[in-house]
């Protein structure tokens, strides 16, 4: 009865994992689905394939397990962040497509905000800047574009939400209207000091506040699932957004402790302990989870491109083939050929902030090729790591605070990658033996909740390292490499 699933729906796919009792994963079922490009800067998902990929792959991973749902204690949900659903609340069907946490359509509202003046109250209530990635934007360019949608929406018709929400709702058959604080925090709407909807932001975006879900803690009761979707009802009894659940799954539960993803895009997250810090370079004061009606803050960085630069290398320029073909080409690589890219494929996030910006290479020569590409590709995750670190450490500078990274998501299993993150940032780069920790984290606040995994400290001691990666880069190798980067990143911006 110890077995947990875990949904975890990202930005390109969807995963069911189970846990089991031992908390090391027993199955996992993993789906696609199709991005959408209607415009430049814009990405879009159908609401649709983000609850019909998740609903099987949650049936594939009991089934893959040798288990029923009678033997499930509990699900966690993790999900992506920000990316935006709105849905009819009587037939439960999206009146738009989910806009997605990259889209970068409502840039130049968000720069009408910054020019009224608008940006430092929103800071100062949600931790977060005025800027496309968050979900406030997005709901008000729904609201704005759908005909006769804000009616309905003052009318009580229709209910906005993250993905968790969108799944919850499904999962329960429209009777859970739900979030957690870690997702609240994301949207632009949610006061992180007094843990309640801002109405003074709801006002000036004209969003009704009766669309927003219910916030609760991390760990807390969800709802139950219907009955005729696995075979018997299930409590939903953990969320938490990606970074977050990332951050619980490595255990870093002390002020100080640093961890940071890999995934689609790359965000580090510093736990900061009860007490809010306000950040001075452009890095994001939120939720790092929510326990007991009390919240535990973190500064974030987020870099918008990180794996996603290895499928552009698959996909766009189909160059390899499959992602870890990376390593081996950036081994091959001319080491006289330095290759800066800066993937500001879809703008440029923390701690730049610049949504207009576009991704360039430089030093490119006729005997450039797919090699060099590769390396360049996964040494700009490092290079944009360091970028977010330095902030962090101008932003919190502590005594005693952790040197040591712990990374985890898909690009952390590519040893070059990691072992050039390490040299760039000057510290250990530590991996654990479980790189599914933003499953993880959501499996242990469920776990934790339905009394069938252990406490906070008792999961910390479990957390365990597979390899640890240190720092072989001279120092003034170093220094001069990342100052080319930072001279491309300018040049990026000037653009």
């Amino acid at each position: 009865m110890g077995h947990i699933l875990a949904l975890d729906q990202g930005t390109t796919s969807s995963r069911g994992i189970v846990f089991g009792p031992d908390m090391q994963i027993a199955a996992i079922a993993q789906e696609e689905f199709r991005q959408h490009y209607p415009a430049s800067g814009w990405v879009e998902h159908d609401p649709m394939d983000l609850w019909s990929t998740t609903a099987a792959t949650a049936r594939a991973a009991i089934e893959k397990a040798g288990l029923s749902a009678r033997d499930i204690a509990a699900i966690g949900i993790t999900n992506q962040r920000e990316t935006t659903l709105v849905w009819d609340r009587k037939t439960g069907k999206p009146i738009h497509p989910a806009i997605v946490w990259q889209d970068r359509r409502t840039a130049d509202f968000c720069a009408s905000l910054r020019e009224a003046g608008h940006e430092p109250m929103i800071t100062a209530r949600t931790g977060l800047l005025a800027d496309p990635y968050f979900s406030a934007t997005k709901l008000k360019y729904i609201l704005d574009t759908v005909d006769g949608a804000r009616e309905r929406a003052k009318r009580g018709e229709l209910a906005f939400g993250t993905v968790d929400s969108w799944l919850i709702w499904n999962l329960t058959g429209g009777r859970a209207h739900v979030t957690d604080a870690t997702n609240a925090a994301r949207t632009m709407l949610y006061d992180i000091h007094k843990g309640r909807w801002s109405q003074t932001i709801c006002d000036l975006f004209d969003i009704p506040s009766t669309m927003l879900p219910e916030v609760r803690d991390s760990a807390a009761d969800f709802g139950m699932t219907r009955a005729d979707l696995f075979g018997h009802e299930i409590p939903i009894l953990g969320v938490a957004g990606d970074q977050q659940a990332a951050t619980i799954g490595q255990a870093c539960f002390t002020p100080g402790m640093l961890k940071s993803t890999y995934g689609t895009g790359c965000f580090a997250v510093l736990n900061t302990g009860e007490t809010p810090v306000a950040s001075q370079n452009k890095l994001l004061t939120t939720i790092a989870y929510q326990l007991d009606g009390t919240p535990t803050f973190a500064l974030e960085g987020s870099i918008f491109i990180a794996g996603a630069v290895v499928q552009w290398l698959r996909d766009g320029l189909k160059v390899i083939r499959s992602a870890p073909e990376t390593q081996g080409l950036a081994d091959q690589a001319d080491p006289s050929q330095d290759l800066i890219l800066v993937p500001a494929f879809v703008g440029l996030g923390a701690p730049y902030w610049k949504p207009e910006a576009r991704g360039a290479i430089f030093g490119v020569t006729r005997n450039s090729g797919a090699a060099e590409f590769a390396r360049a590709a996964l040494e700009s995750v490092g290079y944009q790591t360091r970028d977010l670190l330095e902030a962090m450490q101008a932003d919190w500078a502590r005594d005693g605070a952790q040197a040591t990274l712990r990374v985890d998501g898909g690009m952390a299993a590519n040893d070059y990658a990691m072992q050039f993150l390490s040299d760039i940032i000057g510290a250990p780069a530590d991996r654990p033996q479980v790189l599914e920790t933003t499953a993880l984290g959501a499996a242990w606040l469920a776990g934790m909740r339905a009394d069938v995994w252990p406490g906070m400290d008792d999961f910390a001691k479990g957390w365990a390292i597979e390899r640890q990666f240190t720092a072989a880069m001279d120092a003034d190798a170093r220094e001069a490499r990342y100052a080319r980067w930072k001279r491309a990143v300018t040049a990026v911006l000037a653009v």
